[in-house]
């Protein structure tokens, strides 16, 4: 019951919610600020879970692997961004990081580990960019460990939900989550 209302929370809140990658004027890029920002849209927050979701289904070292590539390239996006490069439909490659690693999912896509961390670490450049053209370049550093730590969270919840939902229900429970992350990502571009 638990994991059925913890799935209708998160959809609901995709529904809501813009895919914007952009803090509120006047934000404090602050430690805490960085810790707060990957929550304040569905986009990333159900891009983060379906690394952590895919992980599970691949076993193995996927499982702390991907996370992993997702955080260091989302950091080299970061640093692109902060050296001002330019990137074009950034929002776009952002929604649809959240419908190609919901599609991983529901798919049950069984990719090398090498292709996983590529395929992951490809919308997480996207995700660390954002993160990048939003920030002041002074005074980054304690933002930037914030918005990885979160990040990191939010992965580690994906495993964890994984791993519950696998535990409880079986696999299929994961591909339904993937296929919903799917949903949520096709509203967010339609939006």
């Amino acid at each position: 019951m638990r994991l059925r209302i913890f799935a209708i929370v998160i959809l609901s809140g995709a529904l809501v919610s813009p895919a914007l990658a952009h803090p509120a004027a006047g934000q404090v890029y602050s430690f805490a600020a960085g810790l707060a920002h990957p929550f304040t849209g569905a986009d990333h927050i159900l891009a983060m879970l379906a690394v952590g979701l895919w992980g599970v289904l691949a076993r193995g070292r996927a499982i702390w692997l991907w996370p992993s590539a997702f955080v260091a390239t989302m950091l080299v996006g970061f640093a692109a961004a902060s050296m001002g490069l330019h990137i074009l439909f950034l929002e776009s490659a952002i929604s649809a990081s959240v419908v190609v690693l919901g599609l991983c999912v529901a798919l049950a896509i069984a990719a090398p580990i090498w292709v996983g961390a590529a395929i992951v670490g490809l919308f997480a450049f996207f995700h660390g960019f954002a993160h990048g053209i939003e920030t002041p370049t002074a005074n980054t550093i304690p933002y930037v460990a914030g918005f990885a730590l979160a990040t990191s969270w939010i992965h580690s919840a994906g495993i964890g939900l994984g791993l519950l939902a696998e535990g409880l229900i079986g696999r299929v429970a994961l591909r339904v989550m993937g296929a919903l992350t799917v949903l949520s990502g096709v509203f967010l571009i339609a939006s």
